[in-house]
């Protein structure tokens, strides 16, 4: 599998309103399947000081003639090459949803092993590592409606793909792909030495039942979670509320961290 240069941080980001002077940067992770677009309202519902970078990995919209990766630790590895290059010594925070939560949790795992700065904040949703499911059979090898019924068993598609059977055939390579991912990955507990929130819909089938109060066992600055009424893509009806609540958390990370 050929892959381009992940040293290109500008094809790996996506800053619909560019902030030079903004105080802090975030990079947003998509869910499996999922792109920069995911995000594309985020510049307008955070305030000024906010600089947001939607991150696009391989295989969707303009990148979809790059193989998508399908392995965990070596996508981990592009993103964090990739970071370095983009990095302007602003601090920084990660928000992640689903695959994107996983793959920002990992890539804070790296950078601090490495004993690279890591984010101010790392905000979660819709995903904890321990209650991680494993599928039997590789998703390479699954026929569509097979896999599709799995997909459905982690909180179903996000809205878009299940109304638009164009959409979904087009999706359907890079879902399989970002699936692999998600299903070779071994949760081993790993710890982050950062603040940490989570988020989640409270009809959530991968988060319910206080899942996300798990988080605390991977930080000593767990700041709690808040649930949304909805499941699994409630991120797409509530994003102002999530917005509005990681702002506020955010500064006050900051503030720690300047002691201003």
């Amino acid at each position: 599998m050929v892959h381009e240069d992940a040293t290109a941080g500008s094809a790996w980001f996506r800053t619909a309103r560019p902030r030079p002077e903004a105080a802090c940067r975030l990079y947003a992770f998509p869910h499996a399947g999922g792109s920069a677009a995911a995000y594309a309202r985020w510049a307008r519902l955070l305030p000024d000081d906010v600089e947001v970078a939607a991150v696009q990995l391989p295989g969707r919209q303009d990148r979809r003639a790059t193989a998508a990766f399908t392995d965990l630790d070596t996508l981990v590895e592009a993103v964090y090459e990739a970071l370095e290059d983009d990095l302007d010594g602003r601090p920084f925070a990660f928000f992640g949803h689903s695959m994107g939560a996983l793959l920002a949790y990992r890539l804070t795992v790296a950078l601090r092993a490495d004993g690279a700065r890591g984010p101010v904040l790392l905000a979660v949703s819709g995903w904890e590592g321990g209650a991680h499911r494993v599928s039997p059979v590789p998703v390479e090898r699954m026929p569509d409606d097979e896999f599709l019924e799995r997909v459905a068993g982690f909180g179903g598609l996000p809205p878009e793909c299940t109304e638009n059977s164009e959409l979904l055939e087009l999706v359907l390579p890079t879902l399989r792909a970002d699936f692999a991912v998600v299903n070779g990955y071994t949760d081993d507990g790993a710890r982050v030495d950062v603040p940490v929130v989570a988020y989640g819909g409270t009809s959530d089938p991968l988060v319910g039942g206080g899942v996300l109060d798990a988080w605390a066992g991977r930080t000593d600055a767990f700041l709690g979670h808040l649930g949304f009424p909805g499941g699994h893509f409630y991120l797409y009806e509530h994003g102002v509320s999530v917005a509005a609540d990681l702002t506020r958390r955010l500064r006050h990370c900051l503030t720690a961290r300047t002691g201003v």
